[in-house]
C-alpha cells in the first residue's frame, strides 16, 4: 500500500545544492533545523513513458512554481532560479535512467544555529528521482480503496496556511494515516475545523451523485495539481462541477467518490466507515475520468501534450 510504496529506494544520483552527488553521498548533518522543526517545502512530480515513445513530466512548470510559493509563505529564499529547478528536474530522469518515475524536489534549512529561528542558516536544495508504482496499489486503482474518516482534524487555515506543501504540516498526514491502516483501511478522509470534508493525508477529493461532482472549496485544502487537471477535464467531458462545502453524510450516500493527487494519480474508493459507495467498485464516471487522465500524461490524447515537459 502507500506507505510501503518507496520501500528500497535507490538510484545512481541525486542533485544537491548545484551538484550531482552519488545516491549513498547525499548527506547531511544531524543538526540540519528541518530535522529538528520541520520547516521545509516539497513537491511531489511524476514522469511518464509515453504510448508515444516519448517519456515527459506531467505539468512540470506549475510543480516548480507551487515550490516557489510554498518557499514564499514560509519565508524561505530559494537560491536558485524556477528556470534551473526545471532543467534539474528533467535531469534527474536522464542521470538515473527511468523513462518514468517520481521526483522530489526539497528546500530546507541547513544546519548552523538552534532554536526555533533559523538565523542565517543555508536554505539546501535536493532533487531525487525514483521508481515508484501505484502509491494506493494496483488492486485499489481498479477496484477502489476503503477509507474512514479519521479522528484527526486538517489544519486550520490560520493555523497552520494550507496552500504550501510544508515538511511539518505531513505529520498530521501521518497520524491520520497511521490511524487508518491500524484500523484495517487504506486511506483516512481528513475534516475540517468546522467538521466539513477536507481531503485525504496526500490527496484531493471528489464525489459523485447523481451525475454532479463536487469537491471542497480550496480554502482548507491543497490547491492539487492533478485536483485542477481533473477538474478541467471533468468539465471538458461535458461534466457539471462545483467546488462547494461537503459533509460527512454527503460522502455516504454518494453514488462515487475518487481521489487525485500526483503519487496516488485518480483512485477510486469503494467504501467509507463500512458504508458501501455506490456499487462498491470503481464507478463508470471515475472510470472515465480515469481514463481521460492516463491517456493524457501518456500522451495517447495530445490535445493536452501542453502539460508534458519531455524528456
Amino acid at each position: 500500500m502507500g506507505e510501503n510504496a518507496a520501500a528500497g529506494v535507490t538510484g545512481k544520483e541525486i542533485w544537491l545544492d548545484g551538484e550531482w552527488v552519488a545516491w549513498d553521498d547525499a548527506k547531511i548533518h544531524v543538526l540540519t533545523h528541518t530535522l529538528h522543526y520541520g520547516l521545509g517545502v516539497f513537491e511531489g512530480i511524476r514522469c511518464y513513458a509515453g504510448a508515444d515513445g516519448r517519456s515527459a513530466i506531467f505539468r512540470l512548470p506549475e510543480h516548480i512554481k507551487r515550490l516557489y510559493d510554498s518557499a514564499k509563505i514560509n519565508l524561505m529564499e530559494i537560491p536558485f532560479s524556477e528556470e534551473e529547478l526545471e532543467a534539474v528536474t528533467l535531469d534527474s530522469l536522464r542521470r538515473n535512467d527511468l523513462a518514468e518515475g517520481y521526483i522530489r524536489p526539497l528546500a530546507f534549512i541547513g544546519d548552523g544555529a538552534m532554536g526555533l529561528h533559523p538565523g542565517a542558516n543555508p536554505v539546501r536544495v535536493a532533487v531525487i528521482a525514483w521508481e515508484w508504482g501505484a502509491y494506493l496499489g494496483d488492486e485499489g486503482m481498479a477496484n477502489g480503496i476503503r477509507a474512514k474518516i479519521s479522528t484527526f482534524s486538517r489544519h486550520h487555515v490560520n493555523a497552520k496556511m494550507t496552500n504550501g506543501k510544508t515538511c511539518g504540516d505531513y505529520v498530521n498526514s501521518i497520524l491520520a494515516k497511521r490511524e487508518a491502516l491500524l484500523d484495517g483501511f487504506d486511506e483516512a478522509i481528513m475534516l475540517d475545523t468546522q467538521g466539513l470534508v477536507s481531503e485525504c493525508t496526500g490527496e484531493n477529493i471528489f464525489v459523485v451523485r447523481n451525475g454532479k461532482i463536487r469537491t471542497p472549496p480550496l480554502y482548507s485544502v491543497l490547491d492539487g495539481i492533478t485536483r485542477d487537471s481533473m477538474l478541467q477535464v471533468a468539465k471538458s467531458c461535458g461534466y457539471e462541477i462545483e467546488e462547494s462545502p461537503i459533509t460527512r453524510d454527503d460522502l455516504y450516500v454518494a453514488d462515487e467518490i475518487f481521489l487525485t493527487g500526483t503519487a496516488a494519480e485518480v483512485t477510486p474508493i469503494r467504501e467509507v466507515d463500512y458504508r458501501t459507495i455506490g456499487a462498491g467498485k470503481r464507478g463508470p464516471i471515475t472510470e472515465e475520468l480515469q481514463t481521460a487522465f492516463f491517456d493524457i500524461v501518456t500522451g495517447k490524447d495530445a490535445r493536452y501534450d501542453h502539460w508534458r515537459a519531455f524528456l
